[in-house]
């Protein structure tokens, strides 16, 4: 079996016992994003599996974005990822 050379973990462990690995990250094209989508890739930047310039870079995200997911996963959850409730958790 042939494993591809990474820099990085392969997995890690999430706190609730569960495994995120890099094949459950959405794909490197990824155009649509939604509150799962999300989800996964600031599980991956807070637990180690990618960081913050590897993410930025794989999925074409501008760092004022990667920023605002990772607070507002931070401040009030992964329900703050969804669309449709940025104007309850936007910060004046």
């Amino acid at each position: 079996m042939y494993l591809k050379k990474v820099d990085g973990p392969r997995a890690v462990q999430l706190p609730d016992g569960t495994y995120l690995t890099r094949a459950d990250l959405p794909p490197a094209d990824t155009r649509r994003w939604v509150a799962s989508r999300k989800a996964a890739v600031v599980k991956a930047v807070q637990n180690g599996l990618l960081t913050v310039p590897q993410a930025m870079e794989r999925y074409a995200l501008s760092e004022e974005e990667m920023g605002e997911w990772l607070r507002a996963a931070e401040t009030f959850g992964e329900d703050a990822l969804k669309a449709t409730r940025i104007q309850k958790y936007r910060q004046p």
